[in-house]
């Protein structure tokens, strides 16, 4: 039986590992002019983050990775409210030593800018331009519809093998269909680790990236009963 201090560690690597990852393949590879492999690719490199740790520590820790994904379990009845708190807390430390990793990386080389740094933002900040209601609707939407299928997937009635494909692939279809509005977060953690290294208008926007995704979260986690599935 897993302890509490295995479980954070596993969260606190597999969020470690999702910013390294997605967000590396947005700072390192996206604009790369021999790979280039754009918004494709990186909507792919999130979904593979979260697939491959969710199969390697997800039996320690449940495989959140993700804040608003912690709160809506627990507002689901599938984790402990009094444990929601050391969980985010650990997946926000992770977020912050991938992204302090690649920052080492990415400023590797003479005359390097990290830019935004695979920040998330509205404005000006977002990569076509959208405003703060189409931000804010996006990135509650996402993570209702994100959370939902772990919801779904981690059921009883589900195939347990197939849970980490899914949650990668949906990870995946999220990010095709928002990175243009917002880059993506539905993950506080993962919004908040590129934001301190960003700084400016990353960091007065990152309340979005807290409130929306926790937000939809919660909603997903109190609606999923409607489906008259239940552990």
């Amino acid at each position: 039986m897993p302890t509490i201090a295995n479980r954070l560690y596993a969260e606190f690597l597999g969020t470690a590992w999702l910013v390294l990852g997605g967000c590396g393949s947005a700072v390192l590879a996206a604009g790369f002019p021999q790979l280039g492999i754009g918004f494709a690719g990186v909507a792919l490199a999130f979904g593979l983050t979260v697939l491959t740790m969710v199969y390697a520590v997800g039996g320690v820790s449940g495989g959140h990775f993700n804040p608003a994904v912690t709160v809506g379990l627990a507002a689901g009845g599938r984790f402990p409210w009094s444990e929601v708190v050391q969980y985010v807390i650990a997946q926000v430390l992770g977020g912050i030593a991938g992204a302090a990793i690649l920052y080492v990386i990415a400023t590797g080389k003479a005359g390097a800018e990290i830019g935004s740094f695979a920040s998330n933002g509205y404005d000006a900040q977002s990569p076509g331009k959208y405003g703060m209601v189409a931000a804010l609707v996006t990135e509650i939407v996402m993570t209702f519809g994100f959370v939902t299928v772990i919801l779904g997937c981690t059921d009883k009635k589900a195939h347990p093998a197939m849970a980490g494909l899914a949650i990668g692939l949906a990870l995946t279809l999220i990010h095709l269909v928002s990175i243009p509005v917002t880059n993506t977060s539905v993950n506080p953690a993962r919004s908040t680790a590129p934001a301190l290294f960003a700084g400016g208008a990353a960091l007065s926007q990152l309340w979005l990236f807290w409130v929306a995704p926790l937000v939809g979260g919660a909603i997903a986690g109190l609606a999923y009963g409607l489906l008259g599935r239940k552990d």
